[in-house]
């Protein structure tokens, strides 16, 4: 049998054809684009109206990505509980589409965007079709089709940044052509950035559209229907409460930082610095497109549990390698944004781990989905959204955007230990916590012998970061080889 860590690593490496590209993409052109073309309110405003959509998809989506998982997973009847779901996820978003765009100037104006009632329109179109296609994307991945799943998503981002670059940049250069003249207005603005997303949304639906006509194979199956809204309705609220955590921090900076600290620019420095983390978030968004599929169907097997509990580690090895990566060349990441932005790197760091913090809870997370508890997985997250919500509204006042990093890594924490507690109980996983947590020590006595020592000692030296980056990664072949090769090749 094929060595089933090698096989998940190796479907998360091709998922980041399809999740890690496009980003990194919209990573190296768009945010050092914004963080030069916009001023550090406007930059904001993006920062705001993506926060928005963050909660929205979870709306919108309400769970049924991992109930389709779950039910089609190892299943005879993948084509109806697949044309249930995107029956539903039609309904709902299209109803969102129309009352948005009916009801889009109050909410707008609730919002302080009143001038601007068309930026809620369009983003509402955004959601919408970004709601609605999950499903078709989830199908794909269910069947492994990582390079068709890869096209898309790189046509997507390479439209948007296409056009983010031509509205931008060559319209406002070349007002006298009658093409310019035709299309461009500069009085939308920042509404250019919105105008740029719809396009590419469109174009993905078209692309997209063979999936879409498979649904029509089956038949939408109101008791399928009622059994996956019981079983995903749990993972909505936890959803939801997730992102409290993701993005709340981004909605409160704005209200929360007095008026005189100009809270729009610190909430643009804020969004511009939480992007260098951005390696780190796409391994873990990549890695849970091929691990959650990749759980499920291996769930009946005899060595699941031993399985999971390898997988963790080398995803913790794994995350722990960005998180030095990032640090100790951060001097060279930070080039990647404006120079106005770049006086709040200091909470990169936080967000780095924060994040490979949220991972470990997603490697945790199959105990309860397995086992069809995902009422207590919504419960650790509201936990964690509790935590996140205090702490914002306690510290932004008086610690600014500081405090919104460290409530990432608090709430985060948080809920890896009381999930890992629980699932003990209900489904317990021999979990390398020793080893483990002796990594994530080891790791952060090199980050801050290099912060504190190494860094100004040897301030123009790139082989110090390579040195050490070398020094992590023999201790961890020679801890690991034996059980990576423990599992039998093809």
């Amino acid at each position: 049998m094929k060595n089933p860590i090698k096989q998940l690593f190796g479907q998360t490496a091709v998922y980041g054809l399809g999740i890690v590209l496009p980003r990194l993409l919209n990573y190296l052109l768009l945010t050092p684009f914004y963080t030069r073309v916009f001023e550090k309110a406007t930059y904001g405003v993006i920062t705001e109206l993506y926060a928005y959509v963050v909660f929205l998809i979870v709306i919108l989506t309400y769970g049924m990505e991992t109930g389709y998982f779950r039910y089609a997973s190892n299943s005879e009847q993948k084509e109806k509980v697949y044309a249930t779901v995107l029956g539903s996820l039609f309904i709902t978003s299209s109803l969102f589409i129309v009352i948005m765009w009916i009801w889009g100037g109050a909410v707008s104006g609730i919002l302080g965007y009143g001038a601007n009632p068309e930026y809620i329109r369009w983003l509402a179109i955004i959601v919408g079709l970004d709601a609605f296609t999950a499903i078709p994307f989830a199908r794909i991945r269910l069947y492994n089709r990582v390079v068709k799943y890869a096209v898309i998503r790189i046509v997507e981002v390479s439209v948007n940044i296409a056009l983010n670059l031509f509205f931008l940049y060559y319209c406002p250069r070349h007002l006298d052509s009658s093409l310019v003249s035709l299309v461009y207005k500069a009085d939308i603005g920042v509404g250019y950035v919105l105008i740029s997303n719809l396009v590419a949304s469109m174009i993905k639906l078209i692309l997209l559209s063979t999936e879409i006509l498979a649904a029509f194979r089956s038949t939408f199956d109101r008791k399928m229907l009622a059994i996956l809204f019981r079983y995903s309705y749990p993972l909505l609220v936890a959803g939801l409460a997730g992102t409290v955590n993701e993005a709340l921090d981004r909605i409160l900076l704005k209200h929360l930082i007095p008026p005189d600290q100009n809270p729009m620019e610190l909430l643009g420095i804020y969004g511009a610095n939480y992007k260098l983390a951005v390696l780190m978030t796409l391994f873990v968004q990549m890695f849970k497109y091929a691990a959650e599929p990749f759980f499920f169907s291996k769930s009946g097997e005899e060595n699941a549990r031993r399985l999971y509990a390898d997988i963790m580690t080398f995803f913790v090895v794994a995350g722990l390698f960005i998180f030095l990566l990032v640090n100790l060349y951060l001097d060279y990441f930070i080039l990647f944004i404006g120079k106005d932005f770049r006086e709040g790197a200091h909470i990169v760091p936080v967000i780095l781990m924060a994040n490979l913090i949220m991972g470990i809870f997603f490697n945790l997370s199959i105990w309860y989905k397995l086992t069809n508890k995902t009422m207590i997985g919504a419960l650790l997250v509201i936990l964690g959204a509790l935590i996140t919500v205090v702490v914002n509204v306690v510290f932004i006042p008086r610690y600014g955007y500081v405090a919104s990093a460290w409530a990432h890594l608090l709430c985060y924490s948080v809920m890896v230990v009381l999930s890992y507690l629980w699932s003990r109980k209900y489904y317990p996983v021999p979990y390398r916590t020793g080893r483990i947590m002796g990594y994530m020590a080891f790791a952060l006595v090199i980050y801050f012998t290099n912060e504190l020592f190494l860094h100004e000692l040897f301030k123009y030296s790139d082989m110090t970061g390579l040195i050490l980056m070398l020094l992590f990664s023999v201790v961890i072949f020679v801890r690991e080889r034996s059980t990576f090769n423990s599992y039998k090749y093809g």
